[in-house]
């Protein structure tokens, strides 16, 4: 039994990044940190392509790696401006809802990984991890890159 630890030790050479453990405060750096990714959360609810645009710093992007129920996978990346054309306004109610934030900070940059489920009328429509990369300028953090994953499987509700 202990060479299959020695074994499995080796596979992984570094502790994985611990999971955090709810979402911080809004006073403390971590808070200010999730303030731009919460605002663009509140403006794909409000389905206001403006809001979120105003949480982005311009030379960045988006990328999706998305997982179709059939196992095809596939990895668009996106400009913002298409990114934010992807949010229009209708009649069905958007929510996104993240849990457990591990959130790095160093300076002025920060990371923020997180497991999500996007809502569709109160109904899980699809789920995976969200990274967004941060950068703060004149005080004001900013996301600067989002990837994320996406399936329609296993999706909690």
């Amino acid at each position: 039994m202990s060479l299959i630890l020695a074994l499995l030790a080796q596979v992984t050479p570094m502790q994985p990044m611990p999971k955090g453990t709810g979402l911080p405060p809004p006073g403390t750096d971590e808070g200010a940190v999730m303030a731009p990714i919460n605002a663009l959360f509140a403006g794909l609810a409000a389905r206001d392509s403006a809001a979120i645009l105003a949480q982005l710093r311009p030379d960045g992007g988006a990328t999706v790696a998305n997982e179709a129920p059939n196992g095809t996978r596939t990895v668009r990346h996106m400009s913002w401006a298409e990114f934010a054309a992807g949010v229009k306004p209708g009649p069905e109610k958007y929510e996104e809802r993240i849990s457990n934030p591990a959130i790095e900070i160093d300076g002025d940059i920060a990371m923020v990984w997180a497991p999500y489920t996007f809502f569709i009328d109160g109904k899980a429509h699809h789920c995976g991890v969200d990274h967004f990369d941060l950068a703060r300028e004149a005080g004001a953090w900013k996301i600067v890159n989002i990837t994320w994953s996406a399936r329609a499987t296993g999706c909690e509700g």
